[in-house]
């Protein structure tokens, strides 16, 4: 498995969630099953765990276990599938947000601009819109608002409309294709950076990741005990924000909802004000660690 992914913030993010041997957990990122395999050494015989994940090569993968439940399916939907499973709470909910390595490094499924590769970018690729289809049927409009709100491109306009202008002549379908359409905009000395931006933003629409981000946030508050605890590790702002907001609020907004006396709080204790980061051992033995963020609170 450890060829599959090689798992974040490992004992960090594992250690935060307080593992009981007859606890029942989730890992709603299964990914290349790091973290799984962390909990389940720390489960007894009677312990649980919930595992999802939308790419079924991570789920083919996965080790055999009696005590693991795989989930193939979005984990927008936690709520719903612990009920399904015969469970009505959980003690502790982990996600790891970053894609998995497996599928940076499989050239088909087309998440890096490394290889000569479809643009594809599905974390489940069996079915849904593929970044191929975004590029060549988007407006400019909405072009240039997903590199501008998901990417934070700068920009985005030019991007969009080069796409746009590229398209016309021939179908953007390869990473190659985008990659040629874009080169009037890339910044020489930082053409990586950019790239990676753009391929983010793509990401994040193609894979509807901030609505089933939203989606987990709130079936999280609606799964996890009292005193229970949700640790989850983020690698850009966007879906850090968001999961700041809930922690302190229990909504995106990050503001408290108060009755009509001016009661109310946050379902969520924050256990870190700051985010626990990656050491500089870590970042140096697997570079995809350093943007990560670790943030945990415990269910009120």
């Amino acid at each position: 498995m450890s060829e599959y992914h090689t798992p974040v913030l490992l004992n960090e993010s594992v250690d935060a969630l307080s593992i009981k041997e007859d606890g029942i957990y989730v890992d709603a990122t299964f990914g290349g099953g790091g973290h799984s395999k962390e909990i389940l050494s720390r489960l007894g015989k009677k312990g649980k765990l919930i595992a999802f994940d939308r790419d079924m090569d991570a789920i083919e993968a996965a080790p055999k276990d009696s005590r693991l439940i795989l989930v193939h399916n979005n984990f927008r939907f936690v709520h719903n599938f612990i009920r399904a499973n015969g469970f009505d709470k959980v003690d502790g909910i982990l996600a790891d947000l970053g894609v998995s390595s497996h599928q940076f490094d499989t050239m088909e499924r087309g998440f890096s601009f490394r290889f000569s590769a479809p643009l594809d970018m599905r974390m489940n690729n069996k079915g849904g819109k593929t970044a191929r289809e975004v590029v060549n049927s988007y407006s400019y409009e909405d072009l240039e608002l997903i590199f501008r709100m998901y990417g934070e491109v700068d920009n985005s306009r030019q991007v969009a409309k080069l796409i746009c202008n590229n398209r016309e002549a021939s179908p953007i379908v390869t990473t190659d294709d985008l990659g040629r359409a874009l080169a009037p905009v890339l910044p020489k000395l930082s053409e990586h950076k950019y790239l990676a931006k753009v391929y983010q933003a793509l990401r994040i629409e193609v894979n509807g990741e901030l609505l089933a981000l939203e989606g987990f946030m709130n079936g999280s508050i609606k799964s996890l005990k009292p005193k229970g605890r949700i640790s989850i590790i983020t690698y850009h702002s966007l879906e850090d924000r968001m999961v700041k907001n809930y922690f302190k609020s229990g909504n995106k907004g990050g503001e408290i909802e108060r009755d009509f006396f001016g009661r109310g709080e946050s379902p969520f204790i924050i256990i870190n004000k700051k985010p626990i980061l990656p050491t500089e051992e870590e970042i140096s033995a697997n570079t995809r660690a350093r943007s990560a963020k670790l943030r945990v609170a415990e269910r009120r």
